[in-house]
């Protein structure tokens, strides 16, 4: 096995911004995504051997890759605050929280841990692209990326997700042993969520360019065989149902206070003389429902912007720098019809129907329709140029620039 000081980095590239759904992809072992979607989502799991070609094909030129991240690198981004990290390490089972100094963090002939890292898309382009590859699947299902760097025997333990996760190996082998047992209950004596019995049915070894897909609540375990395995691990989140409906009902509530009809205090002259002073009276109750009929609070659509906002919100850790020299409205608009406008690695931005949210903003609200279109074409695209804006201050898309939301390509790159 070639060792992964010696290897090249490999280069993920952009995925195009129109992706051929109906045509075999290698990522999928010559099946479509159409395919993939029907046969394998939310169903059962897929091992797709050389699921990245370069990898194969970089062998028979005698010229292996490795990760586009290097150990070294992944070390780095650990000790920083803005990046979310943690450290396994077992015999016995030990789990702590980054930052972390690169002398906490084990040499990688080490046996026995396992660096994880959330989040990467926003840290490094490779993650980012990678992530491209994935849009055929709606962006209010991703979670991030995580990429995780072990020593020979490193990993998490026995356990199961409840999201679906695409495990993709970038550097060295790892074990994966898989399940469908029922049984997913917990060992309440470790400090990880490690499965208490786990029963082995399917197990491979990855090689680098090899991917397994899992979907939620499949027992897994991964093994790293070679000293700085790395498993780029890419996640849909699974949010309850009583998640959603509590964000969205919060978020309404709180688009109540733009309604001043609600501020009128409840009256009841036709209130009679009552023998039951301690019911609640019926006209509260009459002329609440006929409020929340007005307010049409029975309908899911009164929930959907409170819930796509939810959705749109950024990670935790996320933290946005705004231009130190930001562009006047006049300049930014001339650059804007000679170079893209991007949106930040952090950013998240989902679209419904012709409303726009981004970082958890309505972006769409009291703007003119030619702002609108260049949100649309930001959350279809991930990218906008034009020349069509004639106007550009006091909009949402500047305030989102000067937010540190948005940038202009040639500037993220540099």
């Amino acid at each position: 096995m070639t060792s992964f000081y010696l290897s090249k980095p490999y280069q993920p590239p952009q995925a195009p911004q129109n992706l051929p759904l109906n045509v075999p992809w290698p990522l999928f072992g010559g099946i479509s995504p159409d395919q993939f979607m029907k046969r394998y989502w939310h169903k059962k799991p897929l091992l797709v051997r050389g699921a990245i070609p370069a990898f194969g094909l970089s062998i028979k030129q005698n010229e292996a890759l490795g990760s586009p991240i290097s150990l070294e690198e992944l070390v780095q981004f650990a000790d920083q605050e803005e990046v979310e990290s943690r450290l396994i390490q077992s015999k016995p089972w030990r789990f702590d929280h980054g930052p972390f100094q690169k002398k906490f963090i084990p040499n990688a002939d080490k046996p026995d841990w396992a660096l994880l890292l959330q989040g990467m898309e926003a840290h490094h382009p490779a993650a980012a692209k990678i992530l491209s590859w994935f849009r055929f699947i709606p962006d209010a299902r991703l979670d991030d990326l995580m990429i995780s760097v072990a020593g020979i025997g490193g990993g998490v333990g026995p356990h199961f997700d409840s999201y679906d996760v695409f495990l993709i190996q970038m550097s060295g082998r790892r074990q994966w042993r898989i399940s469908e047992q029922k049984d997913l209950s917990l060992n309440p004596k470790l400090p990880l969520k490690i499965l208490q019995k786990f029963q082995c049915e399917q197990e491979w070894v990855l090689e680098p360019g090899d991917m397994l897909y899992l979907p939620p609540h499949i027992a897994h375990d991964g093994i790293a065989l070679d000293s700085g395995c790395q498993t780029w691990s890419v996640g849909f989140r699974s949010p309850s149902y009583k998640e959603l409906l509590q964000e969205g009902l919060w978020r309404l509530a709180e688009s109540l206070e733009e309604i001043p009809d609600l501020e009128k205090k409840f009256a009841d002259p036709k209130q009679v003389a009552t023998a039951c002073a301690e019911q609640l009276p019926a006209e509260l109750i009459t002329q609440l429902k006929r409020q929340l009929e007005r307010l049409q609070l029975n309908r899911i659509d009164t929930l959907l912007p409170g819930i796509t906002a939810y959705l749109s919100e950024p990670k935790q850790q996320a933290f946005f720098n705004a231009p130190k020299n930001p562009l006047s409205p006049s300049k930014f608009l001339k650059k804007l019809a000679i170079a893209a406008l991007v949106p930040k690695p952090q950013t998240r931005i989902l679209s419904l129907g012709n409303e726009v949210f981004c970082n958890g903003d309505n972006m769409s609200k009291n703007q003119s329709v030619a702002v609108n279109s260049a949100w649309a074409e930001l959350s279809a695209n991930k990218r906008l140029k034009t020349q069509r804006l004639k106007s550009i201050d006091k909009t949402s898309l500047y305030e989102a620039y000067l937010a540190g939301w948005l940038d202009f390509e040639d500037s993220r790159s540099r």
